[in-house]
């Protein structure tokens, strides 16, 4: 147990997963980079030694049933949109387990235990780490009887003006890592050179490579 508990739960979906990357991955292999990405995120968390729980927020026990997770990770099902589903977990961990929850995206396979150190020693009552184009990567959440979420579009600024409606304390945590998620073709680009697992070995068995000179896409594409 830690000192300060923490429970960290990932949304996760891997239905049509990334589907602004079918330019260059097929579903098949959209899938099964959201996996290694999920693992990627798994394993940052971990190795960081911060929390007492991790869960898996999954909209559909049938997409992730051939998927060995290890012993410590709860997969949980909430067939409710994205945020609904989180708000409800946020009002669950209040009522049963009064501590403190991370919420952090699947999508992010350049974060390392370095960074989620970092963030959750952060002492205000919500850190917030934003994503690009003004989403929320990841939230650690002090009081989530107090707090409720609200993704899609500008949701950084949106969890700004909850926090600050709320009365509670914010700190920003900026990164590089941390912001990068796996949306656009380019964003491969950052994963072929900054990734060192599962994410980034699964892109270049699949025939994605760089170019170097260019700093574009190789592609020559497997099944």
């Amino acid at each position: 147990m830690t000192h300060d508990a923490i429970r960290a739960v990932i949304p996760f979906k891997k239905e049509n997963a990334k589907s602004r990357l079918s330019g260059v991955l097929s579903e098949t292999q959209r899938q099964k980079l959201a996996i290694c990405m999920l693992f990627d995120v798994i394993s940052a968390l971990e190795k960081s030694g911060k929390f007492d729980e991790i869960d898996i927020l999954n909209s559909s026990f049938s997409s992730i049933l051939n998927t060995e997770f290890p012993l410590n990770i709860n997969v949980l099902l909430n067939e409710e949109n994205l945020n609904d589903a989180l708000n409800e977990y946020l009002r669950k961990s209040a009522e049963h387990w009064n501590g403190t929850v991370l919420i952090i995206m699947a999508d992010m396979p350049l974060v390392t235990e370095k960074q989620i150190i970092e963030l959750t020693n952060m002492t205000a009552d919500v850190v917030i780490a934003p994503g690009s184009g003004g989403g929320t990567n990841v939230l650690l959440i002090r009081n989530p009887e107090k707090f409720h979420v609200d993704y899609y579009g500008t949701s950084f600024l949106d969890h700004l003006r909850i926090a600050g409606e709320a009365g509670l304390g914010v700190d920003v945590y900026d990164s590089f890592f941390v912001s990068t998620d796996m949306d656009e073709p380019d964003d491969l680009v950052e994963l072929l050179i900054h990734g060192k697992g599962r994410s980034a070995d699964y892109l270049r068995s699949a025939g994605i490579s760089l170019d170097t000179k260019t700093g574009k896409l190789e592609l020559n594409k497997k099944s």
